[in-house]
């Protein structure tokens, strides 16, 4: 019989990683971290097993872990006592936002740190900037975003990471944290954030559902693709570092396209509501939890993801420690 054998090349568990094609490593991830303002604060998110919320007095613990395991980079979400309609606790010094970064650069200086730049935890309404109409006023916004990416960066921060899907949010950034002397802070956009109904754990975890309507108006359909193009070159012309899509596991097919246009990094957010599935599944019983975690994490890769953010950070790398 002449035909191609495939099958030759998996023969065994040594011929099968010589010929891998994607690998995982810690230096994939980012984890993201929920800080609440206040104290002796260390409360597990019900719909996020293993995933908390935690106060400054509290949070070596989670970050000593982190080091531990060589994870190189978090993602910081704020939650403050004081909300309003501005969400003018988001740009404040004394902001909780702005005593983490501090903390975290003074005491894990090892660690890089990234915020989430919008107001949907700040604001007493739950929406990502100032409403006019109910709806989101872009430009008055815009005007909000900039103090908080400038008091974030005065605070130590490594890198911002703005979310609120706002029009011209990223020619705004960066031209505010330039006129204020921080030309090297770099910018990783949400540039592709859908509608998504994935992301129902971390309101939660955040407190941050909207008080009326949804989010329909500023971020995207999820049933649109060449729309994600025009958004990334949006954000790629007014000078983001990074292009990130989110979420990641539905919009697979988003992740190759933005990667095979666009020579810049490519990260994705693994969200919450995917996290909360493989752990509520694997809970019942019905899959292996980690494998997959594992394969849904190198589908992400696979697709042309140069960073994951991931709940699922720590546990893979204590497993890839392991190996």
């Amino acid at each position: 019989m002449h035909f191609q054998r495939t099958r030759r090349l998996r023969k065994n568990s040594n011929i099968r990683r010589l010929i891998r094609e994607t690998q995982l490593s810690v230096d994939d991830f980012v984890y993201p971290i929920f800080i609440e303002e206040g104290e002796n604060i260390e409360i597990e998110i019900p719909s996020m097993p293993n995933i908390k919320r935690w106060s400054l007095d509290k949070v070596s613990k989670e970050l000593d872990e982190i080091v531990a395991l060589n994870i190189p980079a978090i993602m910081l979400f704020g939650i403050p006592k004081h909300k309003d309609s501005e969400g003018s606790s988001s740009w404040q010094e004394d902001g909780i936002m702005q005593k983490a970064i501090q903390f975290i650069k003074k005491h894990y200086p090892q660690l890089y740190v990234i915020t989430d730049v919008c107001f949907c935890e700040y604001t007493d309404h739950g929406h990502c900037g100032l409403i006019c109409e109910q709806d989101v006023d872009n430009d008055a916004t815009l005007k909000n975003i900039a103090k908080q990416v400038v008091s974030h960066a005065r605070a130590g921060v490594d890198m911002v990471a703005p979310s609120g899907m706002m029009d011209g949010m990223i020619k705004t950034i960066r031209y505010a944290l330039d006129s204020a002397g921080f030309p090297n802070l770099p910018i990783m956009s949400y540039a592709i954030k859908y509608a998504s109904a994935f992301y129902g754990p971390f309101r939660d975890a955040a407190d941050s559902a909207p008080a009326f309507g949804d989010r329909c108006t500023y971020q995207m359909d999820p049933a649109n693709r060449y729309e994600a193009i025009r958004e990334a070159m949006l954000d790629a012309e007014e000078q983001a570092d990074i292009l990130m899509v989110k979420p990641a596991l539905s919009y697979l097919d988003i992740i190759r396209d933005v990667k095979e246009q666009f020579p810049l990094p490519i990260a994705c957010y693994n969200v919450s509501g995917e996290y909360a599935m493989i752990k509520a599944a694997a809970e019942k019983g019905w899959i292996d939890g980690t494998r997959v975690m594992l394969e849904s994490l190198l589908s992400m890769k696979r697709a042309g993801a140069n960073i994951i953010i991931t709940y699922f950070a720590k546990e893979v790398a204590a497993y890839l420690q392991q190996r």
